[in-house]
């Protein structure tokens, strides 16, 4: 079973770390034994995201959605955009299969109360008048399915759709694909003279043929005060400020947004399916987890245990905690000089991005500082504000006892945390 609490959602997702330097897939063990309290630091600070809502999908296979969270929307009205589908309440549609979300489009004629009659069906989830925030972090990781004509999408609609309408109610697409594009996602804002066609929108490309339906990926933005943030497995990829705006268009996302989940069959953009297009289709979710922080910040953060300022930081080749050696003997670089791991909040890393994108030093009791060579810059898979900053302990530091370390990334640098050092 899978659990609400932050740490459980961290075991969780380190079982899929392949992260590719210094053994850091070593890293589920090491938080499911040395840092199981320390850890849950990252939920205090409060400049860091901290979880406010989820489901993780867990209930038993073939049972319906949760409608203390969901509501299915019913229709085959073409929902604005002249789709195909009529969207029902049905478990054929949306219900529960290991773990995940299976929303299921099929093939099929289908008449609703309505007498509306469509030749597909599918569903359309929201948390409308359930869940809704101003601001967070809105993240899913989501298996999207593939063929012309499919039309997946994770996005979000301002609350006060139903008085204000739509466009002037706000719109942020997650993430939308369409079927004929199979490496492509796509990231839009929609408001009052920027909606429909003029959305502000970007993608985001897989490479050397892959699909996105070939196997599961994180979408999230980061929304916050005057900015979106679109990131797709822990790469941002665009950035939306109402800079980007048209001249005298108004940014319409100060207020709260409700989620929808939902796979579109047909419609003026996808186009209709055709011969290739197999049936049934299916969009699998394994979570939709939403986040909030109460300092707002792009500031990075050395996170530290909790209730002191020592920094959570680990030799990256024995995974010993501190107090660390300069060298060890354990270690097998050619050199065996200590790699120190650091967790940081707040790093966005751009596609690529390499070490050279942070800087790190250390600073004694005497207020020396000492610069720390950064060799790995790498995002913890599935908490995409996480980063590892591996640096290298240098000679200079071989008599201290203790050093406050801080990272430095795009100009701005968080503050120190202490490690503890044995000379």
């Amino acid at each position: 079973m899978k659990h609400q609490s932050s740490l459980i959602h961290i075991r969780k997702n380190l079982a899929r770390l392949t992260i590719c330097c210094l053994l850091l897939s070593c890293l589920l063990v090491l938080f499911q034994g040395l840092w199981p309290k320390s850890f849950i630091v990252y939920a205090a600070d409060p400049t860091v995201w901290s979880l406010v809502w989820s489901d993780e999908f867990n209930n038993a296979d073939n049972s319906p959605i949760d409608s203390t969270k969901w509501t299915a929307e019913i229709g085959g009205n073409g929902w604005g955009n002249q789709e195909l589908e009529y969207y029902t309440n049905r478990v054929d549609n949306a219900y529960h299969s290991g773990g995940s979300l299976v929303i299921k489009a099929i093939k099929e004629k289908y008449t609703g109360s309505d007498n509306v009659t469509r030749d597909y069906t599918s569903a359309r989830l929201k948390t409308q008048s359930k869940f809704t925030a101003r601001y967070g972090r809105f993240e899913a990781r989501l298996k999207i399915p593939y063929g012309q004509g499919l039309w997946p999408a994770f996005w979000m609609l301002g609350d006060n759709i139903d008085s204000a309408g739509w466009p002037t109610c706000g719109e942020v697409d997650i993430m939308e694909n369409i079927g004929r594009e199979p490496a492509i996602i796509h990231g839009t804002i929609h408001g009052p003279g920027y909606s429909g066609g003029s959305g502000l929108s970007s993608s985001y490309s897989l490479t050397n043929n892959q699909r996105f339906a070939d196997s599961f990926h994180v979408f999230a933005v980061e929304w916050e005060p005057n900015v979106v943030r679109f990131y797709c497995d822990g790469l941002l990829y665009k950035t939306r400020t109402p800079a980007d705006l048209p001249v005298g268009a108004t940014w319409v996302y100060d207020h709260p947004f409700f989620i929808i989940l939902n796979v579109a069959v047909g419609g003026s953009w996808p186009g209709s399916p055709d011969a290739t297009t197999v049936w049934p289709q299916r969009m699998l979710v394994d979570y939709v987890r939403v986040y909030q922080r109460a300092t707002p910040s792009t500031k990075p953060v050395v996170l530290t245990e909790t209730g002191s300022n020592r920094a959570l930081g680990l030799d990256s080749v024995t995974f010993r905690a501190s107090p660390f050696h300069l060298a060890n003997a354990n270690n097998f670089s050619s050199d065996q000089r200590t790699r120190l791991m650091l967790l940081v909040a707040n790093i966005d890393l751009l596609p690529g991005d390499d070490a050279s994108v942070a800087t790190a030093q250390a600073q004694d009791l005497l207020g020396n500082t000492f610069s720390l060579p950064v060799e790995a810059v790498v995002k913890v898979p599935s908490f995409d504000w996480i980063t590892e900053v591996i640096v290298r302990l240098p000679d200079q530091m071989a008599n201290l006892t203790q050093a406050a370390v801080s990272v430095n990334c795009r100009g701005q640098t968080s503050d120190p945390a202490v490690i503890q050092l044995v000379p």
